[in-house]
């Protein structure tokens, strides 16, 4: 028997083949504290299998491998509890974009039923767009909401759009009206920069927010916006949507659309645009009034050149033509606001409602006016009044010029429009003094006076009235001929003493003057106010040989497509004047220009007629003119009605009226006044002169009168700056 161990001493099993009489001490499966339920016997091994061969344990080694290369590839013990996470966030992130989605939608449903059924939602109406041009075609301006025309998408060049799209909205011709993507993006910049960078609004939603909503910032706002964009995907092509937005966006300086920002910045229509210029109007989009070209250069050339490579990234333009773009200069046309032909513009909108009643789409207008009168017009006055208004206290005026058929050529209603909009050409009543003269002395002519009557130039009293001659003094016998040259108010007044104030009243009105007017002898004076319109209108006959007219500006009126809704035709009342006194008239009227008040408006060898007008206290300064072709008025003076500094008719608007003139006249061919010329007849006493006391006829009544050139009984002073 074997010898029992010692204390301590560890009993380990032998795996030596069996000795004879040994302890067999190897363990069984019947050993285990468990029996395992299913356990496969294990196989006894052999004794010569103690140690494995070398071939068995690299098999096993590379076993090993294997079984951890599998557990590595599937995330291993710790790997394992990653992928778990990932595999969670994933679910959990898809749950809540679903319930997201969900919320989104609902929300959409919600504001979507505050608004009116879809059945009745309708793109609103452009507002209509009136294209005011001349009579060569020259635009003159555009009015209405837009300030330009509606265009279509084929007519503007192809970069124009592509411009807007590279910029705004690349993403335009594949979303369906949101841009997930490019909201996505936005919200991340903006989060990034931790301000607001990028706006995630496509052009559709943008439409969407200009044709249907206010522009408040709410959430419910942008919920709708969202839900109209979507209708507009469904309702419209994306070029008709494209088409309504270039026409309906705003672009600062109160243009809205494309074409009215090209004239605005350009003074071009949008269909001749240059690439760079593409560029610079698609450049607006992001803050009209800081990228104005006109406000700040700098910023709208950086923003042009943003524009033009946003244009080469999304492909739409080449590298060449990429650095050509931002080689070339956008030039910005310096179009002051305060152009005259505004006044004009103004006047045609106040009279088109009724040529056309309510205007619902865009029309031409048509006028009479010519472009280069109205800028001779315009460039005379504002420089006049530079060089002398401030030294004779004179701060407004207005001028007006008209044809032989009473169209206006050109018309300008003050010194600068953008400083004040009233027209004064139009609208404004002032009195006219002795430019009112002519239709006193033309009563007198047709009751039977001649420019050889004679009259005396002396202290008169009608009734509790004694007018005064401007010099203060007096010269005793003269002409009808060199009273009005002189413009003699004692004469004057005596004429229309003698004719009857009535009579003077009707004649004017005949010429066509409609403002009220006083019957007194006073209006021999030019008591009664009238506007420049209406009595250079008045003048015209004694231009055109007689005919009255109506003054006019709009020739017609017709839509985009060239249907005509206004033609005008007819001229006028016809004859009011007989040829006979027309050339007496103008025989009269010449003479001002040569020796009279008005030399200083003298056109040289141009046969010219014309008149003088100075207002009580230096208020009012005119001067009336006209030659076979044109007849202009100019008026000075200042809107409170304020005195001047003795700017008399003779000085500053007989000045001005002569730049005019010649402006006018350049390349019109020299034509002798109108009328009947007849022999200087005798002087005779009218059989109803009247009781003018103390006025009287020449002492020998059978000698010839010829009226001399240069010569009479007035001083220098009174001649040039008399009445």
């Amino acid at each position: 028997m074997a010898r029992r161990p010692t204390k301590r001493q560890r009993i380990e099993p032998r795996f030596e083949p069996d000795e004879p009489g040994s302890l067999d001490v190897r363990l069984s499966a019947d050993d285990r504290a468990a029996k395992p339920s299913k356990a496969k016997p294990r196989r006894r091994k052999s004794p010569s299998s103690g140690k494995a061969s070398p071939a068995k344990a690299k098999a096993k080694s590379n076993a090993r491998r294997k079984r951890g290369s599998a557990r590595k590839r599937r995330g291993g013990n710790g790997g394992s509890r990653i992928g778990r996470f990932f595999r969670k966030a994933t679910y959990w992130s898809l749950v809540a974009g679903l319930w997201a989605f969900i919320g989104f939608v609902g929300l959409m449903g919600y504001y979507a039923a505050h608004l009116p059924p879809p059945s009745e939602w309708e793109v609103p109406k452009r507002p209509p767009n009136v294209k005011i041009v001349s009579q060569s075609g020259q635009l003159v301006a555009n009015r209405g909401d837009t300030g330009g025309e509606a265009v279509r998408l084929e007519q503007l060049p192809a970069y124009l759009p592509e411009a807007v799209i590279a910029i705004e909205d690349r993403r335009f011709r594949s979303h369906f009206g949101i841009d997930p993507i490019g909201l996505a993006r936005a919200v991340f910049v903006n989060l990034a920069q931790g301000r607001l960078v990028q706006g995630g609004s496509t052009l559709t939603q943008q439409l969407a927010k200009n044709l249907f909503l206010e522009p408040d910032r709410t959430l419910s706002r942008k919920m709708q916006e969202v839900v109209m964009a979507l209708w507009l995907e469904q309702n419209f092509s994306k070029d008709q949507i494209l088409e309504m937005y270039l026409n309906r966006v705003y672009l600062g300086a109160g243009a809205y659309g494309v074409d009215a920002a090209a004239r605005r910045y350009f003074d071009k229509p949008a269909r001749y645009v240059t690439l760079k210029e593409a560029a610079t109007l698609a450049g607006l989009l992001k803050a009209p009034s800081r990228y104005a070209p006109t406000n700040s250069p700098d910023l709208a050339e950086d923003r042009a050149r943003t524009v033009v490579l946003a244009m080469k990234d999304a492909g739409f333009i080449s590298d060449r033509d990429a650095k050509d773009a931002i080689a070339a200069s956008a030039t910005v046309v310096a179009k002051s606001v305060g152009a005259s032909n505004n006044y004009v513009a103004d006047w045609v909108m106040d009279e088109l409602p009724s040529f056309i009643g309510q205007i619902d789409k865009d029309v031409i207008v048509d006028t009479t006016i010519d472009m280069d009168m109205q800028r001779a017009a315009e460039e005379a006055l504002k420089r006049k009044l530079a060089e002398q208004g401030g030294k004779l206290g004179v701060s407004q005026g207005a001028i007006v010029t008209l044809d032989r058929n009473g169209a206006v050529k050109a018309l300008v209603g003050g010194r600068d429009y953008s400083k004040s909009q009233f027209n004064r050409a139009v609208n404004a009543h002032r009195q006219p003094g002795s430019a009112f003269k002519p239709f006193v002395y033309l009563a007198a002519l047709e009751n039977g006076l001649t420019p050889e009557t004679i009259r005396v130039d002396e202290p008169v009293t009608i009734g509790k009235w004694s007018p005064k001659n401007y010099s203060r003094k007096h010269y005793g016998a003269v002409t009808l001929t060199q009273a009005l040259s002189y413009s003699l108010n004692t004469v004057a007044a005596k004429l229309a003493y003698e004719v009857g104030p009535k009579r003077v009243v009707e004649t004017a009105r005949r010429l066509g003057i409609s403002s009220p007017l006083q019957a007194n002898p006073a209006i021999a004076l030019g008591t009664s106010e009238v506007t420049p319109l209406e009595i250079a209108a008045a003048y015209v006959p004694l231009s055109n040989g007689g005919y009255g007219v109506v003054p006019h500006v709009i020739r017609q009126i017709r839509t985009v497509d060239g249907k005509v809704l206004y033609a005008r035709n007819g001229d006028g009342p016809g004859r009011v004047v007989d040829p006979l006194i027309v050339g007496r008239m103008n025989r009269m009227m010449s003479e001002t220009l040569q020796t009279g008040t008005g030399k200083k408006a003298s056109l040289g060898e141009r046969p010219a007629g014309g008149k003088t007008g100075t207002s009580q206290d230096f208020r009012d300064g005119w001067f009336i003119g006209y030659t076979n072709q044109l007849t202009t008025a100019v008026w000075l003076g200042n809107d409170d009605n304020s005195p001047t500094r003795r700017a008399t008719g003779g000085s500053l608007p007989a000045e001005i009226w002569k730049e005019t003139m010649l402006a006018e006249h350049r390349n019109v061919p020299v034509a002798a006044l109108p009328g009947i010329v007849d022999e200087p007849v005798r002087v005779a006493e009218p059989g109803n002169a009247g009781p003018v006391p103390p006025g009287r006829i020449g002492e020998d009544q059978g000698r010839i009168v010829r009226p001399e050139p240069g010569r009479g009984p007035l001083n220098l002073l009174q001649r040039i700056f008399g009445g």
